[in-house]
C-alpha cells in the first residue's frame, strides 16, 4: 500500500508540473476549444477544454457534461501516464448512432497540488471530530499534494467556481440547455466523489452524475477510517429528489478499486431507501477491472447512455 501511495504522489506532482506544458489535445471526433488559465475567485486558475461534437451548430441546443481531471479525457499523447478516457471516441460514436442527445463536454483540468483539496467533500470532513480529522490531515503533512489550506478542503469553493463562474460562462457562450435536466457531472476516483457531492450541494443545478470508481475512503485505507461514515450520514441528509435526478456508480475489484465494494453497498442502500430505482439509479461491479483510465474508457459508454440516452 505504501508503494501505491508513492505512485499516486508522483502522478499528481507530475500533473501539476506539466500543467502549462501540455499542448492542445487532439481528438478523433469533434473539436476542442481551450480556455487557458481560466480565472476564478474561488480556486486556482486552470485550463478548461470544451469538446464540441461533429456537426456542432449554434442553431442547436446541447446538454452539458462537466467532467473533472480534464487533461486526462481526450489525448493519451499529452497525459502523464499516456492513458486517456477516450471521451471524444465514446460520445462521438454514441452521437453518430443517434443513441444520446446532443451534448458538449466541459473538461475541467485539475491543478496537481490542489486536486485533493478541490475534490474532497468539505462538509462531511468538517463534521468529523478533531481526532477523526487527523488521519486525513496527516497525509498533507507528508505529501504536499494532499495538504488542505487552513486545515480543511476547498471543495465548496471548487463547486462555487463551477456553478457561479464556469457554468454561466459556458451557458453564455454556447447554445446549451442550462436546466438541471440537461446538466451533468462525471468523474472517477476523487472526481467521482466530488461529482456525488456536487449533486447533493446543488440539486437545482445538476440533474445527474456519473461516478466511476468513486474513492469513498478519501484516504488509502478502510482501516480505522472515520470518513466514509461521515460521508454516508451527509448523503442520507442531502440526497437529491428521486424524481429529478440520475445517479450512476461503478467500481472494479483490483488495485484501489478493491477498497470500494463495502462502501458502494452502503451507498446503494441509502439511495434505495430514499426511493431510487433502476430507472434513475445504476450501480455496477466490474470484476477484474482496476483503477485506471484504461478501465474507465472501456465502460464509459454505459454511464453516458444512462445520463444522456434519449428517453
Amino acid at each position: 500500500m505504501n508503494m501505491l501511495i508513492y505512485t499516486c504522489v508522483f502522478c499528481f506532482i507530475s500533473l501539476g508540473q506539466c500543467l502549462s506544458q501540455i499542448p492542445t489535445s487532439k481528438v478523433a471526433s469533434g473539436q476542442i476549444i481551450r480556455y487557458a488559465s481560466f480565472q476564478s475567485t474561488y480556486v486556482q486558475a486552470r485550463n478548461i477544454d470544451i469538446w464540441l461534437p461533429n456537426g456542432f451548430s449554434q442553431e442547436k441546443k446541447y446538454a452539458v457534461v462537466y467532467m473533472h481531471d480534464g487533461q486526462m479525457l481526450f489525448d493519451s499523447t499529452t497525459t502523464f501516464n499516456h492513458l486517456e478516457w477516450g471521451v471524444d471516441e465514446t460520445l462521438g460514436k454514441l452521437l453518430s448512432n443517434d443513441l444520446i442527445q446532443n451534448c458538449i463536454v466541459v473538461a475541467i483540468w485539475n491543478t496537481g497540488n490542489s486536486r485533493y483539496s478541490d475534490y474532497f467533500p468539505e462538509k462531511p470532513f468538517l463534521s468529523l471530530s478533531s481526532e477523526d480529522k487527523e488521519p486525513i490531515l496527516a497525509l498533507g503533512k507528508k505529501f504536499i499534494h494532499r495538504a488542505f489550506r487552513n486545515q480543511q478542503p476547498n471543495s465548496d469553493g471548487y463547486l462555487r467556481f463551477i456553478v457561479k463562474e464556469l457554468k454561466p460562462f459556458v451557458d453564455k457562450n454556447y447554445p446549451t440547455k442550462p436546466d438541471p435536466a440537461h446538466t451533468f457531472m462525471a468523474g472517477s476516483s476523487m472526481g467521482g466523489l466530488i461529482s456525488l457531492y456536487a449533486l447533493c450541494e446543488y440539486p437545482k443545478t445538476f440533474g445527474g452524475a456519473a461516478c466511476l470508481s468513486t474513492h469513498f475512503p478519501g484516504i488509502f485505507t478502510n482501516d480505522h477510517n472515520p470518513f466514509p461514515k461521515a460521508l454516508f450520514n451527509y448523503i442520507s441528509k442531502k440526497i437529491p429528489p428521486k424524481k429529478t435526478h440520475l445517479f450512476y456508480f461503478d467500481y472494479g475489484t483490483e488495485t484501489l478499486d478493491s477498497l470500494y465494494e463495502p462502501h458502494q453497498i452502503v451507498v446503494d442502500s441509502i439511495f434505495k431507501a430514499n426511493g431510487y430505482t433502476n430507472s434513475n439509479y445504476k450501480g455496477q461491479k466490474f470484476e477484474g477491472e482496476n483503477h485506471s483510465e484504461t478501465a474507465w474508457k472501456k465502460r464509459l459508454d454505459i454511464p453516458m447512455l444512462f445520463l444522456l440516452g434519449k428517453r
